[in-house]
């Protein structure tokens, strides 16, 4: 994966609300040397060995969806660096494309900024400017008709907005993933991170067989029907 980092004050995007077609302010775009993408292995001479991803990955082909949920931790920063994001999403693993949802922690500004996002890797990533707090619980899904069009939508069911938008990318749908990511391969501390009712193609994700993908500084507990959680390792 690459990486991202964006100021707080630029994010927006023009999606629909809760199924409505309402628009919401201008989207804007990460710097394109800092985003969410493939998964790789390798210190690549950085702080810890391992995968940028932390968490579950299915692997095959004709996935068509993933649904699950999540909740935001407490997060403490440690340096200015440090930059972390839980998502769902389909492809990356094997392929080069990531359709993908999820939530940024970025401590560029000293402080744990949280924002919600999608990215259809390898385009930069969009953020919404909707409020992010820690504490916040999140059901996310990206869906696939199998013709290269994408439905990503992020609820975020503690403050009750959601975000749905519809892009397209030739995606090869040969992964399913929920996972935590650092693209600047530094992350912030926080104790624990649940995922929760995660389902590939309406089954339960654990049908699928996914595997784990440790990131070096969290692991992950054992998959229980479709639940985990990200610890330190």
């Amino acid at each position: 994966m690459s990486s991202l980092r964006t100021a707080r004050a630029s994010l927006a995007a023009l999606v629909a609300v809760s199924g409505l077609a309402l628009a919401a302010p201008h989207a804007s775009a990460a710097p394109a040397d800092h985003r969410y993408g493939p998964a790789h292995y390798g210190n690549g001479g950085h702080r810890y060995a391992g995968s940028v991803w932390g968490g579950y990955v299915a692997q095959g082909s004709g996935f068509r969806s993933i649904t699950g949920s999540w909740t935001m931790p407490d997060v403490q920063c440690n340096t200015a660096n440090d930059l972390f994001a839980p998502w769902i999403g389909i492809d990356g693993y094997g392929s080069q494309t990531v359709e993908q949802t999820g939530v940024q922690v970025d401590c560029s500004g000293g402080y744990p900024a949280f924002s919600a996002w999608y990215e259809m890797y390898p385009a930069p990533p969009v953020f919404w400017n909707d409020p992010v707090d820690a504490g916040d619980t999140f059901t996310a899904s990206v869906t696939t008709s199998g013709n290269g069009s994408y439905l990503l939508k992020l609820t975020d069911t503690t403050k009750g907005w959601t975000r749905s938008i519809t892009k397209s990318l030739r995606g090869r749908n040969v992964s399913a993933e929920a996972v935590i990511e650092s693209p600047s391969q530094s992350y912030p501390s926080f104790n624990e991170l649940d995922f929760a009712n995660i389902t590939v193609n309406g089954q339960v994700f654990d049908a699928f067989y996914p595997q784990a993908v440790d990131s070096g500084q969290y692991t992950e507990t054992g998959l229980n029907n479709g639940s985990f959680a990200i610890v330190p390792a």
